[in-house]
């Protein structure tokens, strides 16, 4: 059964709201819904004191219409009475000021009196609900990422550093601290990177960073364990979130929950609001191994800078069925109603202020009929596959962001995106691998690197075997710099590929922004080059003007029974493109459905195929053979009209 529904939070509502809520959701075909994630205050008003009642109802009327429930632990919001008994264990930031109490996520994960009301309050909700019919999972938490400099902070780091590196030698020598007077002769010299004089030690704001992903992770484990031995046939998960401010490596954190729930809100309010969709739901089905949740998505609205633009008719619709075409089990929103009052009062729903009556439920009325139908057929499918991978490296994601970089325009997320939206836009159906935690890439028939520019000898030695095996592995500048401790590996960039791409770069060139130059074969470049000095590798294209003019810009080298590119600018999307399917069709790699228009996606699971129409004219599609729509069982023959806009579904013979 295909999840569908979101948010809902009647403790936000008089009690004669939650029956119309219960009609309308049966109405909406909603199937589960995700329950007490911010209800902390009203489930435990007083230390101790614990008012279920209310819930107890909630979870009975959902359960009696016939509706699921995704139970939460509410820790990401801690009630006014915690934080004014335990100001310590509110967040401080990197500029020493302890925030106050007032909004989300106030708390830290690192202060003992936290977790324990943590483990409290998951404790007394395991004991009520483990065993409750409505209970389908339990949602932990809600969107860890939270960072806290705090002394308790500081004296867990030092812990995890202690159980990393050993020794203070080790440390001194990782975290290369003869450089600037920063030797350590004491474990309680070293706090969390907080405000200072100027540019802080990158190995010391990595290592900071790994610390939270592992720290967050335990909050997040101690309430698992909990509720997995109240029930263990519950699964158990908390919602990912992305963002560069994100403390988290979710591909990590994949094992250790039963089911990847993801979060996702696109920002682009044109055709790239459908890029980042397939970017989220393909990196989402990477961290999942095939499968995973879309856990929270905006239903009617995009959150672009600035202002919230409002989805257009159709756009709810394919976006959803977009997340479902790449694995996920379902589409879930936050939220069900749109509240009154609170921080968020504009925030998308499904029920939106102006009541049931509104294209945006309406609309979620045919997405339930729909997402009911193609239940079965989605669960027999499997999940899609490809055989063209990128790589993602959260920790290579915050390397990149600290000072001291050649160029303040350096952004890993855009030009991983940069890699999946070429790919995309050529109808390539593209997976995520993931060297910074296993070195198996798999039986992709071609690998692209954007950006990885932490890469161990163990990742190294795996991509020079995947070439040399017969793969063809495509590495963009910034890639192979440095070991995962930031320490840059000498001799040329990029230097953990230096062997397998044959080329040597000995400067980086980084350009102004706007500044677009041109290459030999007619493409376009910009904000980045290189002196890159070829050590058996061919020249494909080169630098035309300026002190690079003549020097080898991408280059192409065989090794073993494959081959390797390198480029060492930052093409045009077009140009990326236009070399990236050269090497997928070299590679054998053909789209998903040859021969689409130009605005018509296909993404294929099993028998079932999946067309979305991101224009606005009518488009037909020839289909691989003969076909029937998914939902109805009509013959569809071997074509297939798709609406502006709209989405078909065909199970192919």
């Amino acid at each position: 059964m295909l999840f569908f529904g979101g948010d809902y939070n009647p403790e936000q509502w008089p009690e004669e709201v939650w029956a119309e809520d219960v009609a309308l959701m049966r109405q909406a075909g909603v199937t589960i819904a995700t329950v007490g994630v911010f209800a902390w205050s009203n489930l435990e008003p007083e230390p101790g004191h614990y008012e279920f009642g209310w819930l107890d109802r909630v979870l009975d009327r959902l359960h009696d219409g016939g509706i699921r429930v995704a139970l939460a632990t509410p820790t990401a919001s801690p009630p006014p009475w915690f934080t004014l008994a335990h100001p310590e264990a509110m967040p401080v930031g990197a500029d020493g000021v302890r925030l106050t109490h007032g909004s989300r996520d106030t708390y830290c994960v690192s202060a003992p009196a936290y977790r324990a009301a943590a483990r409290g309050i998951a404790a007394k909700l395991a004991e009520r609900y483990a065993n409750h019919p409505a209970l389908a999972m339990w949602h932990v938490h809600n969107e860890y990422g939270t960072d806290c400099r705090c002394d308790a902070t500081a004296a867990a780091f030092r812990a995890w550093l202690q159980k990393k590196h050993g020794d203070l030698d080790a440390l001194n020598e990782s975290w290369t601290t003869a450089f600037w007077s920063q030797r350590y002769s004491d474990w309680a010299q070293i706090t969390p990177p907080r405000a200072t004089q100027y540019l802080p030690n990158p190995a010391h704001v990595l290592d900071f960073r790994r610390f939270l992903s592992d720290e967050l992770l335990s909050g997040y484990v101690e309430q698992r364990d909990l509720l997995r031995a109240a029930n263990p046939d519950v699964p158990i998960t908390t919602n990912f979130v992305q963002g560069g401010w994100v403390s988290v490596d979710h591909a990590r954190w994949a094992t250790e929950v039963d089911l990847v729930a993801v979060d996702h809100y696109p920002a682009a309010t044109d055709a790239g609001a459908e890029e980042e969709t397939a970017f989220a739901g393909d990196l989402a089905r990477g961290w999942g191994g095939g499968s995973w949740l879309l856990m929270e998505t905006a239903p009617n609205l995009i959150y672009t800078s600035g202002r919230m633009h409002a989805k257009e008719p159709g756009r709810l619709t394919r976006h959803s069925l977009g997340y479902v075409a790449r694995g996920s089990g379902g589409a879930m929103y936050f939220q069900w109603r749109q509240p009154r009052g609170g921080a968020e009062l504009f925030h998308s729903a499904l029920v939106p202020h102006a009541g049931p009556d509104s294209p945006i439920f309406r609309e979620a009325v045919g997405l339930g009929r729909r997402l009911r139908a193609l239940s079965p057929h989605v669960a027999e499918a499997g999940p899609p596959s490809a055989r063209i991978a990128v790589t993602w490296d959260a920790p290579s994601w915050w390397a990149l962001q600290g000072g001291g970089l050649p160029s303040a325009d350096i952004d890993y997320l855009a030009a991983v995106q940069q890699a999946h939206r070429v790919l995309f836009r050529s109808k390539l159906a593209t997976d995520f691998v993931f060297p910074g935690v296993s070195t198996d890439l798999g039986d992709y028939r071609m690998i692209v690197v954007p950006h990885l520019y932490l890469v161990s000898d163990e990742a190294a030695a795996a991509f020079r075997d995947y070439v040399a095996n017969g793969g063809r592995l495509v590495v963009g500048y910034l890639s192979g710099i440095a070991e995962p401790d930031t320490r840059i590996r000498l001799g040329g960039y990029p230097g953990a590929f230096r062997d397998v791409l044959g080329v040597r770069v000995v400067e980086w060139h980084p350009q102004p922004p706007g500044v677009e130059f041109p290459l030999d074969n007619g493409e376009r470049a910009s904000r980045w080059s290189e002196r890159v000095e070829t050590a058996g590798a061919e020249t494909l294209a080169r630098y035309t003007a300026g002190v690079l003019a003549g020097a080898p810009a991408v280059t192409r080298n065989r090794y073993g029974a494959g081959s390797a590119w390198y480029v060492s600018t930052a093409l045009t999307d077009d140009g990326l493109g236009r070399l990236l399917r050269s090497v997928a069709e070299e590679a054998g790699v053909a789209p998903v459905l040859p021969g689409l228009p130009a605005p018509v996606e296909a993404v294929r699971r099993g028998d079932l195929l999946f067309l979305f129409n991101h224009g606005i004219a009518a488009a037909t599609v020839p289909l691989p053979g003969p076909a029937v729509d998914a939902a109805t069982g009509r013959d569809r023959g071997d074509t297939v009209t798709v609406q502006g806009g709209g989405v078909a579904t065909v199970r192919l013979r």
